[in-house]
């Protein structure tokens, strides 16, 4: 530890590991900023500095030269060098002695204000995603994903990169890649697009949040499901757009409760396929009703397809855009649950005529979507790796399904009713009235098992407490131990 004089400037003292030059450096900016040297102080010479501190003077002349750029300091012919005369400066000199004063308007913090929509985008503490265990949700079993075949594409792409792929790239993906979406989606979900309409995201979340920016202004309102995702709402959030609460039942979104409640809404947001959290699945009738909304009126219907490769008993659903004769829906799709959540890629379906507003959207919020996945993945589908994955999965999911409904009637039969098994990697298990699902899913957390609480999925009144269960990840033996030791917290 160095001192200057007292008697030239306020004490330094240089601490740290890092270079001397970028310690003096550091001083000199707190001091300027606390007010303890004033616009217009002169400064001792580099030289004099240097004997003081009892260092080279080369680090002191680095230090002078960083703040001389930076327009902390500057010198005058024959007045040597002076803290700048245009830095901000309120009131006078502080004496050195003087008794404490009352802090004044000036020196009172200015607030440091954030949007307010923060507030409706932070999602609610979630002390269930404490533990790794049973039963966390949204989580595929990665311990069955073909890893040696995706190092193997990854280590090709990656000798061979070109310069292609370390450019920006085009704001709706690789175009490979569109082009074995584009023919994977007609011919496993019925989508009717072709390669031009395919915009690759990162991921489900980051689609809505284009579809929010691209559709909606500020005070529009949008219909939600009732319970529903609560991704959905932080989208509408981020554009300070009113979310319209619309009920669900075992046919889906309740399209008149819809109509009632804002007939002219310019958005629906809907889960067709596989409702989240319910599971319920869109019926044809409220398909037909919800197509002719937006057709009426001029509502776009975003549709939300995360996880519709699994569904177990019967044939995958048809999705909602296929339907589609007037141009309306925007589809949403996600590789992070057939694939990994960490690729972070996704895409969405576009309209024709909206394609200008997605790719300005979609350039302005990040550019592009990294290249060299996007590569590996086109040849991970082209190779036929994705269909096999896609088929032993649905085999294992539907197994791990059947365990965990096992283990629910085995040791919680009575207590946990079971709805929204049909398809997906979760099922929700619905509560007695009296038991809190919330403070339930925080006692199982203490014990390693992870259940999201039904109630938070509701923005409105819960109509009932519940569970979520992901048993994607989970191998047969750890669903067993899960459900016992959520017994244990009953």
């Amino acid at each position: 530890m160095k001192r200057a004089s007292a008697s030239l400037l306020p004490s330094i003292t240089l601490e740290g590991s890092g270079p001397i030059y970028l310690q003096l450096a550091e001083w000199f900016r707190r001091a300027i900023a606390e007010g303890r040297l004033r616009p217009g102080q002169r400064v001792p010479s580099t030289r004099a500095l240097a004997d003081e501190l009892g260092v080279s003077r080369l680090p002191v002349l680095g230090a002078y030269e960083q703040l001389h750029a930076e327009g902390y300091l500057e010198s005058f012919t024959g007045a040597g060098t002076c803290v700048a005369a245009a830095i901000p400066h309120e009131g006078p000199a502080t004496p050195r002695r003087r008794p404490a004063r009352t802090p004044s308007a000036s020196a009172t913090p200015a607030p440091r204000r954030v949007a307010a929509r923060v507030a409706a985008m932070a999602p609610p503490p979630q002390t269930w995603l404490e533990s790794q265990g049973a039963f966390r949700m949204g989580v595929p079993a990665l311990d069955h994903f073909p890893h040696g075949v995706w190092s193997r594409l990854l280590s090709r792409h990656a000798r061979d990169i070109g310069t292609g792929a370390l450019v920006y790239g085009d704001a709706m993906g690789h175009l490979p890649l569109r082009e074995a979406i584009a023919e994977y989606l007609a011919t496993v979900r019925a989508v009717h697009a072709d390669a031009g309409q395919i915009l690759i995201t990162s991921g489900a979340q980051h689609g809505l949040q284009i579809c929010a920016h691209a559709l909606l202004d500020p005070g529009d309102r949008a219909w939600v499901e009732e319970p529903g995702y609560p991704g959905a709402h932080q989208a509408l959030a981020a554009v300070d757009a009113v979310p319209v609460l619309v009920p669900v039942d075992a046919d889906g979104l309740d399209v008149a409760a819809g109509l009632r409640r804002a007939l002219t809404a310019r958005l629906a947001y809907v889960t067709p396929s596989h409702h989240f959290p319910l599971g319920a699945t869109m019926s044809a009738a409220r398909r037909i009703e919800l197509l002719q909304w937006a057709t009426r009126t001029g509502g776009w219907i975003v549709e939300d397809d995360y996880d519709s490769e699994y569904r177990y008993g019967s044939k995958p659903v048809a999705a909602l855009q296929g339907l589609d004769a007037d141009a309306r829906v925007i589809y949403v799709g996600t590789f992070s649950k057939v694939m990994f959540p960490a690729l972070r890629l996704g895409y969405l379906v576009v309209p024709k005529d909206l394609l200008p507003t997605f790719r300005a959207v979609r350039d302005a919020l990040d550019t592009c979507s990294p290249m060299l996945p996007q590569r590996v993945l086109h040849d991970f589908i082209r190779e036929g790796h994705f269909a096999r994955h896609i088929r032993r999965m649905r085999v294992l999911y539907a197994a791990r399904r059947a365990a965990t409904q096992a283990a629910i009637q085995r040791y919680l039969p009575d207590v946990l009713q079971v709805v929204g098994a049909a398809a997906g990697m979760q099922l929700t298990a619905l509560l007695p009235p009296e038991i809190d699902d919330v403070a339930l899913s925080q006692r199982a957390a203490q014990v390693g098992v992870s259940v999201r609480p039904l109630s938070p999925c509701y923005r409105g009144e819960a109509r009932r407490g519940g569970l979520i269960l992901g048993y994607g990840g989970v191998d047969e033996r750890a669903i067993e131990e899960g459900v016992r030791r959520l017994r244990r917290c009953m």
